[in-house]
């Protein structure tokens, strides 16, 4: 008959406390991040920046894990028994602290996993970016072995709690500032879908917060505790070249900057090339816009997809983000509102006055993409004063003197309208 020995660390990480832990950080996150699936489910980048900035809940929370635990010998009264045990007291500390440290980085680690097979399937553009999820989960474990030393140190049930809400408004507080060395100290420091680290930054982190820990926790409970220094050193380093570095931690993604078009069609279709799996059904919701500009001159070369805004020769596309508004999970909400608000964006030249002609500009939006509903909104008008009912009845009219055009003389038209906004001079416009 064979006996099997577990060793005390085996036995913590596989009993106890430390696997519920665990557990309620891969379900808060959980939670978390289903209640903004939509926000966040279609791109990679954004699944990215909300797992990162989700450390501002997991931090304080894994913090508050340890502290709890830390306490757990002084709730049960064997703090005497404890101190007769030949094991030394930072074998002790290990032995309690690091199975729970363990379990709360990995129930981060699984959160994360699951949330980018979430994203995979709708992604359209980028790949995954797991970048910081190990230095983020690294984070959250550390947290638990200082907030264990503040257990053992603080005789109150409340430590827990109290050092949770203080760890949430230190960090939340720091991050709001956006400004000074101390914001990057911060391993909640917020980040956009288009922001990256430099290659550096995640191990530079890891090292600061890691050997603020590693310090605190050798000051507490090593024999030698002058060794507290070396992990302190360590992390002095890393804060330093953190601070120094500053804003140059962070840099705009490079596919942030480019785009993709389908030029088969006039005006040419560009979109952003973190979306470029998304082209295809753009240009098709695109396409009945793009097909009654057929033979028309003058137009924009293109609409774009990219910070900075358009040219002169070109009309912007209607933003995709923030996700969850305009595109869910790899998907236009609303194609047709899309197809509107982009034949709308075809009339705004660069820098020109913005004193359009309203009779014409409708006749063309309506003709470009109608508007199912839009006779509700006319009878809505039809029932104002009598400068309204008149301008409701033009608007009318100009829409049906449009649509009733034949093709080559509707083309000519729309080509000398397209030609006095090119031009930025309203009063080019043709008469209609």
């Amino acid at each position: 008959m064979s006996v099997v020995t577990r060793t005390p660390l085996v036995t913590e990480a596989r009993r106890g406390f430390a696997p519920w832990a665990g557990l309620t950080v891969l379900l808060t996150l959980g939670v978390l991040l289903a209640a903004s699936a939509d926000r966040w489910q279609g791109g990679w980048a954004e699944t990215a920046a909300r797992l990162h900035n989700a450390v501002l809940i997991t931090v304080p929370a894994a913090a508050a894990a340890g502290c709890w635990q830390g306490g757990r010998e002084r709730r049960r009264g064997t703090e005497e028994l404890w101190g007769t045990v030949v094991r030394p007291p930072l074998a002790r500390f290990l032995v309690s602290a690091l199975p729970t440290a363990l379990w709360v980085a990995a129930g981060y680690a699984g959160a994360a996993g699951l949330a980018l097979l979430a994203t995979w399937p709708y992604a359209p553009g980028d790949g995954p970016r797991p970048a910081l999820v190990p230095t983020d989960a690294f984070v959250s474990g550390a947290a638990v072995l200082a907030g264990h030393a503040v257990g053992r140190l603080v005789p109150s049930r409340l430590a827990a709690p109290l050092l949770a809400m203080a760890g949430y408004a230190g960090l939340g507080v720091t991050a709001a500032a956006h400004e000074g060395a101390g914001s990057h100290l911060d391993p909640a420091f917020p980040v956009t879908e288009t922001s990256v680290p430099v290659w550096w930054q995640p191990m530079a982190m890891a090292v600061w917060v890691g050997g603020l820990a590693g310090a605190a926790v050798l000051a507490y409970a090593a024999r030698r505790r002058w060794t507290a220094l070396l992990p302190l050193a360590a992390a002095t380093a890393a804060g330093a070249l953190l601070a120094q570095t500053g804003d140059g931690l962070w840099h705009t993604d490079p596919l942030a900057r480019r785009q993709v078009c389908e030029t088969s069609v006039t005006p040419a279709v560009c979109v952003n090339a973190r979306y470029a799996g998304a082209l295809p059904q753009i240009t098709e919701a695109l396409s009945g816009v793009t097909g009654r500009l057929k033979g028309v001159r003058n137009l924009p070369s293109r609409w774009e997809d990219r910070a900075g805004g358009p040219r002169d020769d070109e009309a912007e596309l209607p933003s995709l983000t923030p996700l969850g508004w305009s595109f869910v999970r790899g998907r236009l909400t609303d194609p047709e509102e899309f197809a509107r608000e982009a034949a709308g964006a075809l009339m705004v030249r660069g820098d020109c006055p913005d004193d359009r002609v309203g009779v014409a500009d409708d006749a063309v939006q309506d003709y470009l993409a109608p508007r199912p509903a839009r006779h509700g909104f006319d009878g809505a008008d039809a029932q104002g004063d009598a400068r309204r009912r008149a301008e409701t009845a033009d608007r009318r009219a100009a829409r049906a003197r449009l649509a009733a055009m034949g093709e080559q003389r509707r083309r000519t038209w729309l080509s000398a309208y397209f030609a006095a906004w090119a031009a930025c001079d309203p009063s080019g416009v043709p008469a209609l």
